[in-house]
């Protein structure tokens, strides 16, 4: 049991992507552990997820500790698959105690590939390629390997960029593309956006990125300089008050908290923008106001009635931009198991109004729901 120990402890590190402890002797103190690794602040937490009784119960642990609770927890468990970035066990142990160890050496990207949260071929922006934005946000080393802490990252941005390039024949030829980011954040996706369109795509394209946050803007804008970005601008800015526009092709609102996403979604529609991708986030506006006679008995449940009213929320806002002219789309973003916030609202401007205003009144009546970007599109 040496052996486990040190393999445990000498592995739970940068390089670690994750372990499966299964077949329990008792299947009463666990039927199944997972861990993975999570990037806090400077360093590296491990997520033990303890499944029990159809239950799942998750612990943060610094290495060491986290070491020490898998050494013990293997008391109870046969087998465990632990991989690496360049190296995977297989971990057995008898009835008896007896522990073999089998390693497996990962010599090509393809075999770490099948392994890091079950990648995909045919990413848009490839590992190993460098790219320097991703570089300098953290989620690439120079020479272009994905930090594996960033992977969930990495491929959401790819997960984006495949969103735009199933629209790429919706927006305007031959001219300058106007798209505007509202709340871009630390602007992953918006540097993600400006390079597959503007390096890989080679189109002439404007983008400006809009955020709250003073230091956020700074250092983009740096960042943006530094790569000759010349077309690609943040500003420090609210949402509702941005007036610096008054033609745009494509709207994107990544995260926007709460009604703030129905004040970009208004702004495209009044823009008649081409194009629109939305990821709400932090949907409270309807949470405080649903409610129904006859669904208490499920909306007396409070993470149900949160995440019910976070759906109608986003359905409700898919049925107001076709009834504006848009052709909408609810998709899911990146897998549950990443994060609860997974969908993305993709409109394409048709100019095809449906008539669905009488619809959408009758349900906000029934759920006792008022949105804001109905509001907002009434006046």
């Amino acid at each position: 049991m040496d052996e486990l120990k040190r393999l445990l402890h000498q592995n739970l590190n940068s390089d670690f992507i994750a372990a499966t402890l299964s077949n329990p002797r008792d299947s009463e103190k666990a039927s199944k552990i997972k861990v993975r690794p999570i990037l806090k602040g400077d360093g590296f937490i491990f997520q033990i997820e303890t499944f029990r009784n159809n239950q799942a119960f998750h612990e943060n642990l610094k290495a060491e500790e986290a070491a020490e609770r898998l050494f013990l927890c293997m008391e109870n468990m046969k087998q465990m698959q632990l991989e690496t970035r360049h190296t995977g066990y297989t971990v057995l142990v008898s009835k008896k105690g007896k522990v073999t160890i089998k390693g497996k050496n990962y010599k090509s990207l393809k075999e770490q590939g099948t392994l890091l949260h079950n990648r995909r071929k045919g990413y848009i922006l490839e590992e190993g390629i460098k790219v320097p934005f991703l570089v300098d946000l953290g989620v690439m080393t120079e020479d272009g390997r994905v930090i594996h802490a960033k992977f969930d990252k990495f491929r959401q941005i790819n997960r984006f960029l495949e969103f735009i390039e199933d629209i790429l024949p919706e927006l305007p030829k031959g001219r300058e593309i106007r798209i505007l980011d509202f709340g871009c954040g630390k602007s992953y996706l918006t540097f993600a956006m400006y390079y597959y369109l503007h390096e890989l795509k080679k189109l002439d394209i404007r983008i400006i990125g809009l955020d709250l946050k003073t230091e956020v803007i700074k250092k983009c804008n740096e960042l943006s300089r530094k790569y000759g970005y010349e077309k690609l601008k943040f500003l420090e800015g609210n949402i509702e008050d941005y007036t610096g526009s008054d033609k745009v092709d494509m709207v994107v609102t990544l995260h926007a908290c709460d009604t703030a996403t129905d004040f970009a979604l208004a702004k495209a529609v009044e823009w008649k923008a081409q194009i629109i991708m939305s990821v709400p986030c932090c949907q409270h506006e309807l949470n405080n106001q649903i409610g129904n006679e006859l669904l208490q008995p499920v909306l007396g449940y409070g993470l149900i009635k949160e995440r019910m009213a976070a759906l109608v929320t986003d359905a409700l806002r898919a049925g107001y931009l076709e009834r504006e002219g848009y052709a909408a789309q609810i998709l899911e973003f990146i897998d549950m198991e990443h994060t609860p916030k997974n969908i993305l609202i993709r409109a394409v401007r048709t100019g095809r109004k449906r008539n669905n205003h009488d619809k959408l009144k009758a349900c906000e009546e029934f759920l006792g729901v008022s949105p804001t970007l109905g509001k907002l599109l009434d006046t």
